[in-house]
């Protein structure tokens, strides 16, 4: 069978691919632009086009009788191959349907939430993978771990999988355990109202198999009645003992913090968590919390928490020496960025920080401004980016100067791809926080090394 994938490039669309080629299948796909991760999956073997252009599809896939399409709404209307493709008649699926079918036969573990889903979707599944249960994974960032996004393990029935809200995708997915995180505004692009982003959550959980569980972080607004009667449900907490699930003894030792877990199934004590940012304690719950519930056991949980060492771009360090330390991280949702800033103000008491944002969507910039305003805020110092457009148009009165105007008091200037090593060294380093879900990513790796210049590492 041939598949191409319109918009492998990105997270979801390229553990697809992974999947597909391990599976001995011909696999093509077309992206805007190369990244790391295009570079990876083209070692793999995956031949990539970054021309929109059909004359760009191999031969092989003009195949309609034996050629899957599989397509990311990330991708416009407009684009050139994917409207041939719909011309000709091809088979064509949305990355979360197809998604849906490959864990239909298995015991889907699917971790949903506006934020900390991916953190967690990884943590559990390296937890599982560590453990005598195992399983695969298709996961929304790069696991530091193991370098990848997705792997198989045909000993096993779990699947370990990001639900994601965007365009309503979780909603192909059928758990056997689901988790919900958070169910905070966003993509009102889609949903329009926050009430419509809590109603398409529930409908989510409603789709937990007979048999499985729901976990959901305790203090949400949840209506458990959503979920069927044969459907157990559990509630986890960083510190809350009303929660089923919960840590407690929380100290910080050096950059990570050392705690104990409370579960249905007893304690796990002298837990170290490899991962910093005390926001991290509680998806580690999180995970603990499935990773049981599927059968791991509690030294089997302990040993795989000590050795997690998170995601690419989630509080990710870049250098990290007594005097100085660069962090990246893909916060851009207000809560994201103020649960970041937070734990990094906890950490570095005293130290200055600043952080260089650059804002994604034009919608949710202007739907969120004041959030993004007061959680940047947090930061001592804040350089802002041009906002990244995705997959929008520019909306009047919406830019990077209207978000600097809401920040009152705040040192924050506004700057360019070009000027912004110059604007960072400004003044003395000290705490340098390098967050958005942009191109941002691109411009790290010529800043780390440039300051690692001067600093002589």
């Amino acid at each position: 069978m041939n598949i191409y994938f319109v918009g492998i490039g990105g997270i979801g669309m390229s553990a697809l691919a992974r999947h597909f080629n391990s599976l001995g299948e011909r696999v093509a796909g077309y992206d805007r632009t190369p990244t790391r991760l295009t570079q990876e999956i083209e070692a793999e073997g995956i031949k990539i086009t970054f021309d929109d252009n059909t004359d760009e599809i191999p031969e092989t896939f003009r195949d309609k009788a034996n050629t899957t399409v599989v397509f990311t709404p990330a991708i416009p209307a407009e684009n050139k191959i994917l409207t041939y493709f719909r011309q000709n008649g091809f088979n064509i699926v949305k990355r979360a349907e197809m998604l849906g079918r490959l864990t239909a036969d298995a015991n889907a573990i699917c971790i949903a939430g506006t934020h900390g889903k991916t953190t967690t979707s990884t943590l559990t599944a390296h937890i599982l993978r560590n453990s005598k249960v195992g399983c695969s994974a298709f996961l929304g960032g790069i696991s530091a771990n193991y370098d990848t996004n997705y792997w198989r393990n045909e000993q096993s029935q779990f699947i370990v999988t990001e639900a994601d809200e965007f365009d309503r995708s979780f909603l192909h997915l059928h758990p056997y355990l689901a988790l919900i995180t958070s169910m905070d505004a966003d993509h009102l692009d889609i949903y329009g109202t926050h009430k419509e982003v809590i109603k398409a959550f529930h409908k989510f959980a409603s789709q937990t198999a007979v048999g499985g569980s729901l976990v959901y972080k305790y203090g949400l607004n949840f209506d458990e009645s959503k979920v069927g009667e044969d459907s157990e449900i559990f509630t986890y907490a960083r510190e809350n003992d009303k929660a089923d699930f919960y840590a407690f003894g929380i100290k910080l030792v050096g950059s990570r913090y050392h705690f104990s877990i409370s579960t249905p199934f007893g304690q796990i004590t002298d837990v170290e968590l490899g991962l910093p940012g005390l926001h991290n304690v509680e998806n580690a719950v999180a995970a603990t919390a499935l990773a049981m519930l599927a059968g791991a056991e509690e030294d089997e949980v302990r040993a795989a928490l000590k050795t997690f060492i998170g995601n690419r771009r989630r509080f990710q360090y870049r250098i990290d020496t007594e005097n100085f330390c660069m962090i990246d991280d893909y916060a851009h949702h207000p809560e994201e960025i103020r649960t970041m800033l937070s734990s990094v103000k906890a950490m570095y008491k005293g130290r200055r920080i600043t952080v260089v944002f650059q804002p994604h969507l034009y919608t949710r910039t202007r739907d969120f401004a004041d959030g993004f305003a007061a959680a940047l805020s947090i930061a001592d110092r804040i350089l802002l980016l041009d906002i990244y457009p995705a997959r929008e148009q520019p909306i009047p009165g919406v830019d990077s100067n209207m978000l600097a105007a809401k920040m009152k008091g705040a040192d924050v200037k506004l700057t360019t791809k070009e000027a912004l090593f110059d604007e960072i060294m400004s003044e003395p380093l000290d705490v340098l926080v390098m967050m958005g879900a942009g191109n941002i990513d691109a411009m790290v790796p010529d800043i780390e090394g440039r300051i690692r210049k001067v600093l002589k590492l």
